[in-house]
């Protein structure tokens, strides 16, 4: 009788995970970066309050600024998660979270207050990059689901950096005039504004 061992057939080796698809490679980043910018707006959101920009602060103001900050620290939290892992994941409380995050955004649109209807471009903001990044995870796990046929064709680095490059400045544009709008985009320098003499005359004046 022959060895036992040489009877039993090899064990087959653990099937190589096959490339991630480029279209959901550049989604990934895109959500990575949409939140980033929701964080970043959210932030700056909180801090208006918080500085009295919508009206002097009171129990009112102090509760909105608070919660408008965890919520923006969550989201740049996850987006840093998310870009440096890839696996955050789309489960039905953060896409709960994230539809009730919508809904605040829009009634603080609509029922803004002559104090408030600053912030209404900063919400505004806040709430189309909300919207990206739900529908954007939505495709994500559609995406997940669904089962390819053969092995999908490995990310070109050129292509997903040029999509990298557009869905950051779709982020950039929308998330920039929503922090410009809040008490700390007012309070920022103005580009070209450093150095400049604050006398009339400039400094010849005699």
């Amino acid at each position: 009788m022959g060895n036992p061992a040489t009877l039993d057939p090899a064990p087959q080796a653990a099937a190589p995970q096959s490339p991630e698809q480029p279209a959901a490679a550049a989604v990934r980043l895109f959500v990575g970066f949409a939140a980033f910018g929701a964080g970043a707006v959210n932030l700056a959101i909180s801090s208006s309050f918080l500085a009295g920009a919508a009206g002097v602060p009171g129990p009112a103001e102090y509760i909105a600024g608070a919660l408008a900050g965890l919520w923006g620290a969550g989201l740049t939290t996850a987006a840093v998660l998310h870009l440096a892992k890839g696996n955050v994941p789309f489960s039905r409380p953060v896409r709960a979270a994230l539809m009730a995050a919508a809904v605040v955004h829009v009634a603080a649109v609509v029922f803004a207050t002559p104090a408030t209807s600053g912030l209404s471009l900063s919400h505004l903001a806040a709430l189309l990059l909300t919207l990206m990044i739900t529908a954007a995870g939505a495709w994500l796990c559609r995406s997940g689901n669904r089962k390819g046929d053969g092995a999908a064709p490995a990310p070109q680095p050129g292509r997903l950096l040029l999509a990298a490059f557009a869905g950051a400045v779709l982020v950039a544009g929308i998330t920039t005039p929503g922090l410009a709008a809040s008490s700390a985009g007012e309070s920022a320098v103005p580009h070209g504004g450093h150095g400049i003499s604050s006398l009339p005359g400039g400094h010849h004046q005699r």
